[in-house]
């Protein structure tokens, strides 16, 4: 599974980040990006998690 952040529609609210630490963190732009280009099996779930919380749905499924 590989996830990508949009950052035109990222509105850095963070709630990715505090779903899957181990996946996602702000860029230099305070903006949230992935930082695996692949998502660990263990870490699936939370990431899918993320993906279906993000409020601009800014966050793709790959």
């Amino acid at each position: 599974m590989r996830v990508e952040v949009d950052q035109d529609l990222c509105i850095s609210c963070g709630a990715c980040i505090d779903t899957c630490p181990e996946v996602f963190d702000w860029n230099s732009d305070d903006k949230a990006h992935a930082t695996v280009s692949e998502v660990p099996a263990e870490l699936e779930d939370q990431a899918h998690e993320a993906v279906e919380n993000c409020p601009t749905n800014a966050i793709k499924e790959e």
